[in-house]
């Protein structure tokens, strides 16, 4: 009898109909297929090596425009330089800075901004409290069972 209830559902009644329809239906599925030469006359190839093409010049730019960004810096030092007068000594001038008082400097400002917050502290206070037996929230009322006929 409960097998039955589960043959005449709605779901599977459905999923019996589409079954049924495909098998009528199967000199459709056969004249599906693939045929390479439709990509090969289409747009496929052209638009992949289009794709492709504004990929990796994107890619050459930006490399350009990193390996180059230090020589505009200079330029720009330079200019400003030339404006006051002064004269530009190339690298080792006295505005060039070695990695490691990058590093220094780098480390004492962090050090310098992590003091700035205030010392907090840590200690956790975990209070027990004590509610009044409310049936509102009682598990025991919910309805997981059947109730009873």
């Amino acid at each position: 009898m409960v097998y039955e209830t589960i043959i005449n559902s709605d779901t599977l009644k459905t999923a019996k109909d589409t079954l049924t329809n495909a098998l009528d239906n199967s000199e459709v599925l056969q004249e599906i297929k693939f045929d390479p030469s439709a990509i090969i006359k289409g747009d496929g190839i052209f638009i992949s090596i289009v794709g492709y093409l504004i990929v990796f010049l994107a890619l050459v730019l930006l490399f350009l425009v990193f390996s180059n960004i230090a020589k505009v810096l200079q330029f720009n030092v330079r200019k400003k330089l030339a404006a006051k007068g002064e004269a530009y000594e190339g690298e080792e001038s006295k505005f060039h800075v070695s990695g490691e008082t990058n590093a220094a400097i780098s480390m004492a400002l962090y050090l310098y901004f992590e003091e700035l917050h205030d010392l907090e502290n840590t200690v956790l206070t975990i209070k027990k409290v004590e509610k009044a037996y409310s049936p509102w929230s009682s598990k025991i009322y919910g309805l997981r069972q059947f109730p009873k006929k």
